[in-house]
């Protein structure tokens, strides 16, 4: 077992980790009160090739690994988690499932901008009445013979309004289940696709989130992603590797939040001496330090073990439970120690707190983590 990271995955720490400083920090408060989406930043991680990191490099990618990813979502999470959801969807969601299961033809069209960061991408399986129960798709997709007649609601879409290319799940036979599912791509403009409004959100505030609706859409033939039926498990399997993005988010929220409670604690003084000198501050540090060590192995666990092309849908799902909840638990502490200062928005922490809640609902509840773990273990 090797425990240290190669010099590749070093410089591509720190190339993330100076991004996060020199890009996302300056104006994240800013866009966050006023729920800006991060464009500028945004475009120039597609520059850099973060938007298509796991991609293969003949269709636009970086071709990296799964470890470099956790990497660069950990460092770019602790200074901004809006910016991060969307690097984690647009690789291990959108680009992620198009480069598995797509045809040719749809990898040319769609995953080559996407994967170069020229355009960005959304991956629409929650609804109304259907968010952890992907199977109760209320959205249809009517086979016409040429094309699919799209008609439903998404709600919570990431990338709602900035997204270009958009992964819909629908039902395409009810009474086959989840065998009558279907996964389509299906792009903004198309006539009857409308984005309602934005969310107005407790957290990833910058985030573009919204609800889509669809009214009589055409979606050619070709745009459906693998055969008949294939839809639900096209979801299932993609959102495997999601739950890597979000832990690996998890993990960047609760370091972040870490590393700005031990700076705070060395500056302020209580006692006439700094407050980290003070056992009950330290016991605190403590926790928070091992927990999120404990948080960032399951993390890279997950990682290694799709690298290595071996299941890791029990790993992924312990490492979003876990990591989560750390998350969680982390900023809370992290805005104890701030005291009162915690709960001003310059200092970061009151943010980051916000920032967290939302790892422990989107990908799947914690609880949903506890029924993909527990089926794992009872096999």
């Amino acid at each position: 077992m090797h425990f240290q990271l190669t010099e590749e995955h070093l410089m591509i720490q720190k190339a993330a980790r100076d991004f996060a400083q020199n890009e996302l920090k300056p104006g994240v408060i800013e866009r966050d009160e006023h729920q800006k989406f991060p464009a500028e930043q945004i475009k120039k991680l597609g520059e850099l090739g973060f938007l298509g990191m796991m991609v293969d490099p003949k269709y636009g990618g970086s071709g990296l690994d799964a470890i470099s990813y956790v990497l660069v979502m950990e460092e770019l999470s602790k200074v901004d988690a809006s910016a991060s959801v969307v690097v984690s969807v647009n690789n291990s969601l959108v680009c992620y499932g198009l480069e598995q299961y797509g045809t040719e033809e749809q990898k040319q069209k769609y995953l080559v901008p996407l994967a170069k960061g020229e355009v960005i991408g959304a991956f629409c399986l929650s609804e109304p009445e259907a968010g952890s129960d992907a199977t109760s798709q209320h959205t249809t997709a009517i086979d016409m013979g040429d094309h699919y007649l799209l008609n439903g609601t998404k709600n919570w879409i990431t990338n709602g309004n900035s997204a270009s290319t958009y992964l819909v799940i629908a039902q395409t036979d009810a009474a086959k289940g989840h065998k009558g599912i279907n996964a389509f791509i299906v792009e903004k403009g198309m006539p009857g696709f409308t984005v309602g409004p934005k969310e107005n959100k407790l957290g990833i505030r910058g985030s573009d989130t919204h609800s889509l609706m669809f009214t009589d859409v055409k979606v050619p033939k070709e745009n459906r992603i693998g055969e008949d039926g294939f839809g639900f498990k096209f979801a299932m399997k993609t959102l495997e590797g999601g739950r890597i993005g979000i832990a690996s988010q998890a993990l960047g929220i609760a370091s972040g939040a870490f590393e700005l409670a031990v700076q705070y604690s060395k500056e302020r003084k209580s006692f006439g001496k700094p407050i980290s000198e003070h056992q009950a501050i330290q016991f605190k540090l403590a926790d928070m330090a091992t927990q999120i060590e404990a948080a960032r192995m399951l993390c890279l666990k997950a990682a290694w073990l799709k690298d290595q092309h071996q299941p890791y849908a029990q790993a992924s799902a312990m490492a979003k439970l876990f990591a989560s909840e750390v998350a969680m638990k982390t900023t809370v502490e992290a805005v104890q120690v701030h005291g009162g200062y915690g709960y001003v928005k310059e200092y970061h922490v009151e943010r980051l707190m916000r920032d967290a809640k939302i790892t422990q609902i989107y990908e799947g509840t914690s609880e949903i983590q506890r029924i993909v773990i527990g089926r794992e273990v009872l096999k």
